[in-house]
């Protein structure tokens, strides 16, 4: 039965179905707590949570589920919290949102901050004191001390790489589980042993490697959004899929509304990876603000300052509900996602892979 592997083994969950977790807000309560009802693994991910923040985030998904649900983080980028800037840069920068800010309203920015993250290890801290079911992390490995800890508390641990390369170090590392994601996928890449413009391989082609690369079990992610998708990654070798977008549509998520209405529709078809939002390699749908920031990436700051100054804009242009302002991320597959709510989404993808399994099964052989 499809249903068992490893992972469900692991995790100790119906369906080898994870929910992406998604950041910038786009995650929520409500939708990870219903995913892990319904049977799979709902996740929120919490790269911007103070550590008091993730104590009460988990506080707040374990009082609405039971059942095993994950936190998600981003490791460090070495070197990158540290950037520095001129003032000419920044100004440069400024003047290509300047005329979207002023349109909604919104302070013009006069300096870059001189700080940004919150510490990883506070974080992390927060995280294995709080004890969700699943600590998973992308851009980089934790320390060992940190996965043993969590190791030692019961929580499994899920790395994400964008090549072979990067699924090895996260297996010798000792983490549980490995996602695949794929360069299909929405979102920020997770690549940290190259840059990401160099880390670009499809799901279809890094699951089937990973696989055979590394002994842990493998998360496919990427371009997932039906039972079609899910037979396909388990035949590759895959023991459970992260689906991504598909969930975002879902009213349960946090998303603005503008942006989950776009998902399903054939505007959704057209998607690009890009640094000219937050400075760091991201998939999303095409709109005015990605296309416009584009044409002039020398004035695109590193991340996190061009995330830091485009922030306002598009926290604005969500409650103005002007998508052309938005972060539109989504997978290349965003135009196949179908709004329900999320268990009645969990429920359908299980029905379809049944079934494009049970046909396969009735095929005959040549």
């Amino acid at each position: 039965m499809w249903t068992r592997t490893r992972i469900t083994s692991l995790l100790q969950i119906q369906y080898p179905i994870l929910q992406g977790p998604f950041g910038g807000g786009n995650s929520s309560v409500t939708l990870a707590a219903a995913v892990s009802n319904a049977g799979g693994l709902g996740a929120y991910g919490a790269v911007n949570l103070t550590p008091a923040e993730i104590g009460q985030l988990v506080a707040d998904i374990a009082a609405r589920t039971s059942k095993p649900f994950g936190v998600n983080l981003w490791l460090p980028v070495a070197g990158e919290d540290d950037r520095q800037v001129s003032a000419t840069q920044f100004d440069r920068a400024v003047e290509r949102v300047r005329p979207w800010l002023q349109d909604l309203g919104v302070a013009v920015p006069t300096a870059p901050p001189t700080q940004y993250a919150i510490s990883f290890e506070a974080q992390a801290e927060a995280l294995l004191a709080a004890r969700p079911a699943v600590f998973s992390f992308v851009m980089g490995v934790p320390d060992t001390a940190i996965l043993q800890e969590a190791k030692r508390r019961g929580i499994v641990c899920i790395g994400t790489a964008t090549t072979v390369d990067e699924a090895v170090v996260i297996a010798e590392a000792g983490a549980d589980a490995v996602v695949a994601s794929g360069f299909d996928a929405g979102g920020h890449r997770g690549s940290f042993l190259r840059p990401a413009e160099r880390s670009l391989v499809g799901t279809m082609s890094l699951v089937p490697q990973l696989a055979s690369a590394v002994g842990i079990p493998v998360i496919a992610a990427g371009g997932i959004a039906d039972g079609r998708g899910i037979a396909a990654a388990l035949a590759l070798g895959a023991e459970a899929v992260q689906v991504g977008t598909a969930f975002l549509a879902s009213p349960e998520a946090g998303a603005p509304e503008i942006h989950k209405r776009l998902l399903g529709t054939p505007a959704a078809r057209w998607t690009r990876l890009t640094r000219a939002i937050t400075g760091r390699f991201a998939r999303g749908i095409e709109n005015q603000l990605m296309t416009v920031l584009d044409e002039h990436l020398d004035d695109v700051l590193p991340y996190p300052m061009q995330h830091w100054l485009t922030l306002p804009l598009r926290r604005a242009g969500s409650v103005a509900q002007r998508r052309e302002m938005l972060a539109l991320w989504a997978g290349q597959n965003a135009a196949s996602a179908r709004p329900m709510p999320a268990a009645e989404l969990l429920a359908l993808l299980v029905t379809e892979t049944d079934a494009v399994l049970r046909t396969a099964r009735l095929q005959p052989q040549s």
